[in-house]
């Protein structure tokens, strides 16, 4: 195992974390590659209502433009801001419009995809590759919208459809929680994931050497073989809301359950309820819910400001799925009840 210590400065280090690459551990990491971190199109979609667009990276600086949510943005470089008592020291300049907040923009990219026509009888997983796509009631642009999809949630594919008047190409997704409902998204904005990214990563260790330790204090999450660390990466983990208390649960856990997307909703939405297709690689250590998962709604990690979940990067969240016990196989939409990982949330 390499420590990306070994070559990367600290300022290198957090500017792989701006894209999403929060990884202490990533094995194959270059300098050279984490030099070119940024891809040419490179973009950021703002996930809160409103961001400002500062003349600096510092909140201290002035504003000097606003920019709205889903508005989509060129990011072309990475800022580290002074403030070393920040949890959050990362900022991204948008061309020559001014530097945002990362915590409050997903990075994206666009990527379009060829259509797959067929699918297995338990659907195919798939994964959104542009920075949002409007899921219609039916293949038709102008047909009822039903939700708006993000950059990296997964969602199960159990239909390819062509609508004959505009020759364009649908899938049709399965809900896991609203079994009866149907919904459509055009298929170049999706891609099926293959089967070799479904994997399990290190399955000749035992399941009795994996573990995972979540740090509360530095909202940071760390997983071990033997002693040994081999990943980590910053989290953000329960909160206060006005609607109450949501704190992440001290003590033992184990992965129990685990599927690669799971539609999400609770509460009211205009008291902090929350309805979120699509969330990815969903990892369950208690029966209330309390699970890591990917996150697109925010990209603040290193704050606590979940409802008690364990949020993670989806690309953080995917290589712990793949990592941990017990294994989900491709064409399986979860696996439930067998023995897991163990988990360790400390203070």
């Amino acid at each position: 195992m390499t420590y990306l210590s070994d070559f990367l400065s600290r300022r290198d280090f957090l500017k792989l974390a701006g894209i999403g690459l929060a990884s202490v551990f990533m094995p194959g990491l270059t300098k050279a590659r984490a030099a070119s971190g940024l891809l040419p199109d490179q973009e950021g979609r703002v996930a809160e209502q409103s961001i400002k667009l500062f003349e600096s990276p510092s909140f201290d600086s002035a504003a000097i433009s606003e920019a709205w949510q889903d508005i989509v943005l060129p990011i072309t470089d990475i800022a580290i801001s002074d403030d070393e008592e920040a949890h959050n020291r990362i900022w991204y300049k948008i061309g020559e419009k001014g530097y945002a907040y990362s915590g409050n923009i997903q990075p994206v990219l666009t990527r379009l995809n060829g259509p797959i026509y067929e699918h297995p009888r338990t659907g195919n997983l798939a994964e959104v590759t542009v920075p949002y796509t409007d899921a219609r009631r039916e293949p038709d642009d102008e047909a009822e919208l039903a939700y708006r999809l993000y950059y990296e949630t997964t969602h199960w594919v159990a239909e390819t459809i062509t609508n004959e008047e505009t020759n364009k190409v649908w899938y049709r997704l399965m809900d896991d929680k609203w079994g009866a409902k149907k919904y459509y998204v055009l298929a170049s904005h999706l891609r099926i994931i293959p089967e070799a990214e479904l994997m399990p990563i290190s399955p000749e260790v035992s399941s009795y050497s994996k573990s995972i330790e979540v740090r509360l204090i530095q909202q940071l999450v760390v997983a071990y073989e033997g002693s040994r660390p081999v990943f980590a990466t910053r989290a953000s983990t329960g909160s206060r809301f006005a609607s109450g208390k949501y704190y992440t649960p001290q003590g033992i856990f184990k992965t129990y359950y685990k599927r690669p997307s799971r539609h999400m909703a609770a509460g009211n939405l205009a008291n902090n309820g929350y309805d979120l297709p699509g969330v990815p690689w969903v990892l369950y250590i208690t029966e209330g819910g309390i699970s890591f998962h990917g996150t697109y709604w925010h990209n603040d990690f290193g704050r606590p400001r979940s409802h008690g979940c364990i949020n993670l990067s989806p690309r953080a969240a995917k290589w712990l799925y793949r990592w941990t016990f017990p294994v989900v196989k491709p064409e399986k939409e979860f696996v439930y009840g067998f023995t897991g990982t163990h988990v360790e949330i400390i203070e």
